[in-house]
Order: structure tokens, then sequence, then C-alpha cells
């Protein structure tokens, strides 16, 4: 019984366990060698006088970074900027093998600082508040991944979280932005006032050619079937009337009941 407890007591001296968590893998490091099994979420028992558990999250990781951007036309622009990136799986044990634990400032932050220093100096200052800058996200986020996606990393995404931009700079953007609402402003209501212009001269045309219509169909014959039938309506009323014609139209002055 005594060399149980004996041999319980020893195993308990010369083990550990570790836990790795949801959301990332670990890796053996016995005696300064990496083992290649790459061990999923729960629980890793290892000798804590000669080896070591490490972990590494393959979760997504959101780092956040301020940096200085340089433009097209050479100004600064302060930024701060989202990475949002995780490891491969599979690609956990060559993380370690070839660059560490400190992947995140070896790979991922130098590799974001050149990409996103080379992107934005291709564009100017301007279009970081305008529809390119989605397209300068995705720049940086292209030209990263074909850098260090070979080495195991995968971007999601890039994404400017906020931009300030030189205090004369941004109140010449903010002037142009009114002058330009403004001109589509008025740009819509030359617009309307053409389409009623329009409207008017169509309306217009359409009278004139009714009238043209009307005048082209009255004919002597119909002006004196015209008066024959004034003159039937006349004869069959009361009132008095006196009627003073050429025989062909009347102009009738009532002299009362």
């Amino acid at each position: 019984m005594k060399s149980i407890i004996i041999a319980c007591c020893t195993v308990s001296l010369f083990s550990s366990c570790a836990i790795v968590y949801q959301g990332e893998v670990g890796i053996k490091r016995r005696l300064g060698v990496l083992s290649d099994k790459v061990y999923k979420p729960g629980p890793v028992t290892y000798n804590p006088f000669t080896s070591k558990v490490l972990r590494l999250p393959t979760r997504t990781v959101n780092k956040e970074i301020q940096l200085d951007l340089p433009s097209k036309e050479g100004l600064t622009i302060n930024s701060t900027i989202s990475i949002l990136y995780h490891i491969k799986q599979d690609k956990a044990w060559e993380v370690l093998e070839t660059i560490g634990m400190d992947y995140e400032n070896t790979m991922i932050l130098s590799t974001f600082r050149s990409a996103a220093a080379d992107v934005s100096s291709r564009f100017f200052a301007k279009d970081l508040h305008s529809g390119e800058r989605a397209i300068i996200e995705r720049e940086i986020q292209n030209t990263m991944s074909k850098l260090i996606e070979p080495r195991g990393f995968i971007i999601e995404s890039v994404l400017m979280k906020s931009i300030k931009l030189p205090a004369g700079l941004s109140k010449a953007i903010e002037d142009k932005l009114e002058a330009e609402q403004q001109a589509q402003r008025m740009e819509f209501t030359l617009v309307q006032e053409r389409k009623e212009a329009e409207r008017k001269k169509i309306a217009a045309e359409g009278t004139r050619d009714a009238q043209k219509i009307i005048a082209e169909g009255i004919t002597p014959e119909i002006l004196k079937y015209n008066s024959i039938e004034a003159f039937k309506i006349l004869s069959t009323s009361n009132n008095s009337k006196i009627i003073i014609t050429n025989g062909t139209n009347p102009l009738m002055l009532e002299t009362g009941k």
C-alpha cells in the first residue's frame, strides 16, 4: 500500500496538466524541441520539469494600432486602424518553429506598417474621407495577405476606425463637400425647371393643335347648318326677339318676355 502511494506521489510530482481552451491549439515543447503534434481544446498532460505547453489562438484576434500614414501629396495623417486576423490551425506548429511566440510584432505589425505606408502613399488625403477609403482598406489587406498568408496567417479585414487630417485640409475638404452639395441641389432645381418648361411647351402645342383642328373643321356648310338650327331654336322661344340677318348669320336682340 505504501509503495502505491509513493508511486502515485512520484507520478504527480513529475506530471502536470494544461488546459487548451476553445479557440486555441496547444503544442508541447520538450527540452527546447517542439512536438509536431497539435493539441485541440481540452486537457494536455506534460512533465513540468522538461516540457511546456504553448498555446496559440486560432480564433479571430483584433489588433488595434495607431499609425501616421503618408499621403500622395506628402501630408502626414494620424490614423487608428484595426487588423482582424487569425492563425491557421494546421500552420500553428510552423508559426512557432519559424517565427516564435512573438509572431504578432515580428510578422503582423511589421507587415502592416509597410503595407499601410505603401498603399496610403498612392492616394490623396481627401480619399480617406470618401468612397476610396474602402478601397484603401482592401489594398492594405491584400498586400498583407500576399506576404504572410503562406506563413500561416489569415488577414480577415483591415478597418480604418478614425482618421485625423491636418486642420487646414479638413476645413478645405468640408468646404469642397458643401460646395458640391450646393451644386447638386442647383442641378436638381435646373432639371425640375427644364421639366416644367417642357411640360408647358407640350401643353401649349396641344392647345394649338386642337385649335387648328377645330378651325380646319369649320366650313361654310357647317356654319350655314348651325345658323338654321339657331333659327329653329329661336322660333320655338316664347320671348319676343328682333332678329337681324343677312340670310346666313343671325344677330339676336332680346326685347323682353
